[in-house]
C-alpha cells in the first residue's frame, strides 16, 4: 500500500503543475493533501472519481485558506473532521480516516512565522495534538499521522541550523515538543530507514533556496511502533516540482 502526503500550497496550482499526471503514474492508493486552498467543489472531484478514489476534506471558513483533503482508494470505516477544537477547526487542519488495518491522521500544522500571538497559538495547537493523538492510539493502536508539522526536528533536518535557532519551525521549545512527542509511541519513518541522509521537503520561494538545496524537513510519516514492522519505504521525492514541498510517501506490506 502507498500513502502520498504533499503540502500542494493550493491544488488547484498544483494541478496547473503536473499533479494528476503524477499520480496516474505512480498510483498510490491514498493521497493527503494539506494546505488545498480550496473548496471540495474546487478540487477537481470529478478527476478524483474517475481515477477511482474517494473523497473527503476538512475546509476553512476563510475562502482560499488552509483546508486538508484524502483521496483514497480503500472506502474508509469512518470518518473523523476537526479536532474538536472551534479556533483550530475554522481553519481546516485535521481528517482521519479509519482504514480496516490503521487509522489515518492527515493534519497541517500551524506556521508561527508571522508573530509571537500566532506562535503562541502554534504552541496550543501542539498541546491539542498531544491530547488528541492520546486518545487515537488507546482506541486504533496501528496509527499513522502525516502532514507538514512546521517543525524541522535535528540539526541534520535543516540547512542552516545555527542561523535559524531563533526562527519559527525550529526554536528549541518546538524540537523540544517534537522530540517529546515521539517518544509517546511514535517513529519518524523517513530517519528510522534514514537515519544519516539530509533530505529536505521544503524550500523558501526566496533566494533560489531550492536550486541550492537550503531546504528544511518539515514535512512527516509519523507511525505508531506497532506499525513499523509494516514498513517497505519512507521517502521524499524532491525531485517532483508541484509546490514549496515535496511529495513524501511511505509504503507498507498490505
Amino acid at each position: 500500500m502507498k500513502i502520498i502526503s504533499l503540502n500542494c500550497n493550493g491544488l488547484r496550482s498544483a494541478a496547473s503543475k503536473g499533479l494528476f499526471e503524477w499520480i496516474s503514474s505512480i498510483k498510490p492508493d491514498i493521497i493527503c493533501f494539506q494546505e488545498t486552498k480550496a473548496k471540495p467543489e474546487q478540487c477537481f472531484p470529478e478527476k478524483w472519481e474517475d481515477l477511482g478514489y474517494s473523497i473527503h476534506h476538512h475546509t476553512a471558513e476563510k475562502p482560499g485558506y488552509s483546508s486538508v483533503a484524502v483521496y483514497s482508494k480503500v472506502k474508509p470505516k469512518s470518518v473523523l473532521v476537526g479536532l474538536g477544537n472551534t479556533f483550530f477547526d475554522k481553519e481546516g487542519r485535521s481528517l482521519g480516516l479509519e482504514f480496516p488495518n490503521f487509522f489515518l491522521w492527515n493534519v497541517y500544522f500551524p506556521s508561527g512565522t508571522s508573530g509571537e500571538e500566532r506562535q503562541a497559538k502554534k504552541m496550543e495547537f501542539l498541546e491539542i495534538i498531544n491530547r488528541y493523538s492520546e486518545k487515537l492510539i488507546s482506541k486504533y493502536k496501528n496509527v499513522i499521522l502525516c502532514g507538514d508539522v512546521n517543525i524541522a526536528h535535528q540539526e541534520i533536518d535543516i540547512h542552516n541550523p545555527k542561523g535559524n535557532k531563533k526562527n519559527s519551525g525550529f526554536l528549541p521549545e518546538e524540537r523540544e515538543w517534537l522530540s517529546n512527542f515521539l517518544s509517546l509511541g511514535w517513529e519518524d519513518s523517513f530517519r528510522k530507514l534514514h537515519p544519516q541522509r539530509q533530505d529536505y521537503s521544503w524550500w523558501s520561494y526566496r533566494s533560489n533556496a531550492r536550486s541550492q538545496n537550503k531546504g528544511w524537513r518539515i514535512d512527516y510519516f509519523f507511525l505508531t511502533k506497532s506499525l513499523m514492522k509494516n514498513i517497505l519505504a519512507s521517502e521524499i521525492h524532491n525531485e517532483i516540482v508541484l509546490s514549496d514541498h515535496a511529495p513524501i510517501s511511505i509504503e507498507l506490506k498490505k
